[in-house]
């Protein structure tokens, strides 16, 4: 009994020091607090570019729903769930971000003149600047009739 009783010792020892020796590992392999919160920075040289655009049925965005909203992120490529992102990125850069020149009307378009307003909005960051835009169009002919491909979705 004395050998069984040793070799179960001596087997209880082993296997507490291999979980030792693995907890210390682990506490090792741990990143560092401050390691973590460098995650947090922008790891680009570049201004961030991400926006929500939105269309809604209504005539601004307080009294509207909104019936389709896409993603466009420009920095660091053109990304997002906006059909044409790559075009609509370059349409903004264009437009040094101002989305009141994003909207020109196609000369050969005419449309009644009807009032069914629709509004788009545009939501987040552009360059590193907080943006909050609304144009509100006088009925979806008229928000169809624009040449630009940001708020076409």
């Amino acid at each position: 009994m004395r050998y069984i009783t040793g070799g179960f010792a001596l087997g209880a020892a082993l296997a507490l020091g291999g979980l030792v020796a693995a907890g210390t590992t682990a506490a090792n392999a741990a990143p560092a607090p401050a390691a973590q919160t460098q995650s947090l920075f922008p790891t680009s040289l570049f201004a961030p570019s991400s926006l929500v655009l939105t269309i809604g049925q209504g005539e601004n965005r307080d009294s509207s729903g909104v019936q389709r909203a896409v993603t466009l992120t420009c920095t660091p490529r053109a990304n997002g769930s906006h059909p044409d992102a790559k075009s609509a990125c370059d349409q903004l850069r264009a437009a040094d971000g101002d989305f009141d020149k994003t909207i020109a009307f196609k000369a050969d378009t005419f449309c009644t003149k009807e009032w069914n307003p629709i509004v788009v909005t545009a939501e987040g960051v552009w360059q590193g600047k907080r943006v909050s835009y609304e144009h509100t169009f006088a009925n979806p002919c008229m928000k169809r009739a624009i040449q630009g491909t940001v708020f076409e979705f």
